[in-house]
Order: C-alpha cells, then structure tokens, then sequence
C-alpha cells in the first residue's frame, strides 16, 4: 500500500503543540508498524524544511533530516507535474490552496497512491482517502 505524506502531518508529529498532534502521534506511529511504502514530493520537503527552520531551528531541520527523510521515497516534481499544479492553482483561485498542494494532487494521481497522511482538508476535497478521516 503507497502512503503520501502531506507537510501538514509531518508539522503535526513533529510540533507537541499542534492541535493535531496526538492523532498525528497515533497515526505515525501505525503507519511505521505497517507494511505501507512512504512517499512525499521534494516540493512537500521543501515546505516542511522551511516552516520548522523558521519556527523551531535548524535542529529541527537535524532530526528531521537524520529520523525522517530516510524513511521515505521521495517522487520528484517535474516541469510537466509543475504546470499541472500550476493550472490546478490558477483555475481553483482559491488564496488558502497552495502549489504544493496542487502539485501533490497531481503526484497522487499518476503515482495511483492509496491513501494521503494530512490535516489538509484540501486532500479529501480532492476525493482522496485521508488518515485520519477528517470531520
């Protein structure tokens, strides 16, 4: 089974004071017992990379570069995945929808993933199945 893993559930397990950090917590936690293959876009890295080095420091860059990076498959966001995104972003026009995301939808999509680890209400929107199910 092929999980996508979005920047909001790696912020979520990483960060005690995120709201969505006890479920997060539990989900990682199933999802490192199981059988599933991780994946996540350079895009979603990068995003992730940014926001916990702006509010939690290059230690935190660290732990995650040496504790979770190594787990995961990482799919390369090419010019054509790009423009998708792009399109997707544009014809949306919606000010809270970002290119990662649109990108990862994408991603998703040709990649024929199963399931998407997130807190982003944006993924379910889309009609992918999310853990863990959103209200």
């Amino acid at each position: 089974m092929k999980l996508f893993i979005d920047t909001a559930a790696f912020l979520a397990i990483l960060n005690r004071n995120d709201q969505f950090h006890p479920s997060a917590t539990k989900v990682w936690e199933e999802i490192l017992s199981s059988k599933m293959l991780l994946f996540c876009s350079n895009y979603v890295l990068i995003e992730t990379l940014a926001i916990l080095q702006n509010q939690f420091g290059i230690e935190a860059v660290l732990l995650f570069d040496h504790n979770i990076q190594p787990i995961l498959e990482i799919i390369w966001i090419d010019a054509d995945i790009h423009r998708q995104g792009m399109g997707i972003l544009l014809s949306a026009g919606r000010r809270k929808l970002s290119l990662v995301d649109c990108t990862s939808f994408e991603t998703i999509r040709i990649e024929n993933m199963d399931i998407v680890f997130t807190f982003d209400p944006h993924f379910a929107e889309q009609g992918f199945e999310v853990v863990p199910a959103l209200p």
